[in-house]
């Protein structure tokens, strides 16, 4: 890894008395190759996983309330406002995959998460700017009445997607990065490597936690520019700390270092192109063949992934349903707490993140150790079981939401209340705490297991790559819901009976929605377990305690 560090041609190893310390195909920030004892573990991936809490801190800090200010200051209608959120999610969701792909080829994962965070700072310093613009639009106004300042709109929008950007250097980046602070081909540290995962989702919910408890009432009380300043400091500060663990970092070595985009470009060339030998390309200007074995190898591994990704996709629709269509169920409930005080329904959401929270560190510590003394895997079960239960665990919350939203229409019809679309039904919003519980079960055993699963199982040049692919997922899945919705809407909205999202929930059906999506979820089930039995891991996941 060049660091920019200018060894004047000096040494590039050195002599260590015992060469099991050595970890092999690493290097340190100095060039020199990496020390066990001095590199790495803990100590390195903590200063990473502290950006990753911010990323997300900042990140939700936006996304959590964005269409209230779009609504709001900027005096946009409900639909324009769903439409801009949609639109600018989905391409976050889909630059990790360039993000990678300028990592893994040119910049290497150290570079561009520090690029990638400036330009996330310049990103969030300009929104903070752009909302302290005077607008004469508030919360409620009619759109036709008010229109914010053409700079206002600029400066907005450019910074949103100036952030998207950001967004997509860093989360592939960061936990590649993360990940290779431990040796997979050494026991002890591959235990150590699985818990990583853990913890990094651990600490990702907790930022995500601490944006809806603290930011969203900032914005919504305080000042939209506060509420946009304070994740671009924290942003500031994280990254002085990054800088500050650099020498105590692990470098992976590239497996073509004079060379790195042509070595990424084989690979997806054999993965694309058929081939009838490891000859089958050759360089105009070079004696060697542009492939050879390993880069065929690598191909097909790159290629075997695509199943999982695909069958993963119907977990992704279900992950989609609990930032949108469980609020608007909770929003005709009982919200009262106590004394008159009642809680937003999308402070529902927060019960998921508590239940990350909470069983992590029960299944770091207490079932990974009863699992790994019957199998002997250093993570306790492998990658893709994990994986299998949470899609089982996701498809189990779509049968809960689904009866719930059977009993919630239910009481609307009791008491007369299917035709107010206002009214708050006699029934707790409490009634919604199982499947968002569930919600947070399946998030700790199929996205962590995917992010495990996609980093692990790719080539060693492409590991920011393949965890681009593991976040493609959830936004394939958030564009597959919302085109589902609509095609759903266009085709019960046609029938005599009610749409199935109709704006009055209570005459509404989204519990057969919930049950199309349990069966949907059923059959990708079958399918992924057909696939996963088949699989063959590297070998790398075999190792034995």
């Amino acid at each position: 890894m060049d660091t920019g560090v200018d060894n004047g041609g000096a040494i590039k190893s050195r002599l260590i008395d015992d060469e099991d310390d050595v970890v092999e195909g690493f290097e340190d920030f100095k060039g020199l190759r990496a020390v066990r004892s001095k590199t790495g573990l803990w100590k390195s991936a903590s200063f990473i996983i502290g950006v990753e809490v911010a990323e997300k801190f900042a990140y939700n800090g936006v996304s959590s309330n964005l269409i209230t200010y779009l609504t709001g200051p900027l005096g946009q209608s409900t639909a324009s406002a769903a439409a801009s959120v949609n639109a600018w999610t989905g391409t976050l969701s889909l630059l990790p995959l360039l993000g990678a792909f300028v990592s893994d080829s040119f910049l290497g994962r150290y570079r561009t998460i520090i690029i990638s965070v400036l330009v996330y700072i310049l990103s969030l310093g300009l929104l903070s700017l752009s909302a302290s613009l005077n607008s004469d639009c508030k919360v409620g106004a009619n759109t036709s009445d008010c229109a914010p300042p053409q700079l206002k709109l600029v400066a907005f929008y450019l910074s949103l997607y100036l952030a998207a950007f950001g967004a997509g250097g860093m989360r592939p980046c960061i936990q590649a990065f993360g990940a290779d602070q431990f040796d997979g081909d050494n026991v002890n540290e591959s235990k150590l490597k699985s818990s990583f995962f853990n913890w990094l989702y651990f600490a990702m919910s907790s930022g995500s936690l601490l944006a809806l408890l603290i930011l969203n009432y900032i914005q919504d009380n305080l000042s939209w520019e506060l509420g946009f300043g304070i994740p671009c400091i924290v942003m500031f500060a994280v990254l002085l700390l990054y800088l500050l663990g650099s020498p105590t970092y692990r470098f992976r070595l590239h497996t073509d270092a004079k060379n790195p985009f042509s070595r990424v470009g084989r690979v997806f060339l054999n993965a694309a192109i058929p081939h009838r030998g490891c000859s089958a390309f050759v360089a105009a200007d070079a004696e060697q063949p542009i492939t050879n074995e390993g880069d065929i190898r690598d191909a097909k591994a790159l290629l075997g992934l695509l199943p999982i990704w695909f069958t993963s996709l119907g977990f992704a629709v279900v992950f989609s349903q609990g930032t949108t269509l469980f609020t608007k169920q909770g929003q005709t409930m009982d919200r009262e707490i106590f004394l008159g005080l009642k809680i937003p329904a999308a402070t529902m959401q927060s019960l998921s993140f508590f239940t990350i929270i909470f069983i992590i560190p029960v299944y770091d510590w207490v079932l990974v150790p009863a699992a790994r003394s019957l199998t002997g895997r250093p993570a306790g079960i492998s990658m893709l079981q994990r994986i299998g239960a949470g899609l089982f665990m996701s498809l189990l919350s779509m049968v809960i939401a689904a009866l719930i939203e059977t009993k919630r229409l239910a009481v609307a019809a009791e008491w007369g209340l299917v035709d107010e679309a206002g009214a708050t039904l006699p029934m707790s919003v409490w009634w919604l705490a199982p499947q968002y519980v569930l919600f947070g079960l399946a998030n700790v055993f199929a996205i962590v297991g995917l992010q495990e699963f996609f980093y692990d199982q790719v080539p060693s040049d492409l590991k920011s790559i393949g965890l681009a692919l593991y976040l493609s997922i959830i936004g394939i899945g958030d564009f597959l819901s919302s085109f589902l919705i609509a095609l759903l809407e266009s085709i019960t909205s046609r029938a005599e009976l009610d749409s199935w999202f109709d704006n009055n929930m209570n005459r509404a059906h989204v519990d057969y929605f919930y049950w199309l999506l349990v069966g949907i979820s059923a059959i990708v089930m079958l399918a992924y377990a057909f696939i996963a039995k088949s699989y063959v891991y590297r070998e790398r996941d075999l190792v034995r305690c």
